[in-house]
């Protein structure tokens, strides 16, 4: 994803743990989380999604 130059990034996640490690690794490359929403699609459970915005803010140096 990273390597496609895309400036804004959507990311959506049912996994926290995964939901931590993108972010991660995406923050590292040089974007910025601008927000997080948590969506209800399965009510009457425990089950969520996220959907995270991101913005790069910076050229990665990754993979040169």
């Amino acid at each position: 994803m990273v390597a496609t130059g895309a400036e804004r990034v959507a990311l959506v996640s049912c996994d926290p743990a995964a939901l931590g490690r993108d972010l991660g690794l995406l923050v590292a490359a040089g974007f910025e989380v601008l927000g997080i929403e948590i969506v209800d699609m399965f009510p009457q459970t425990h089950h969520i999604e996220t959907v995270s915005t991101l913005r790069r803010v910076r050229t990665s140096a990754v993979g040169r």
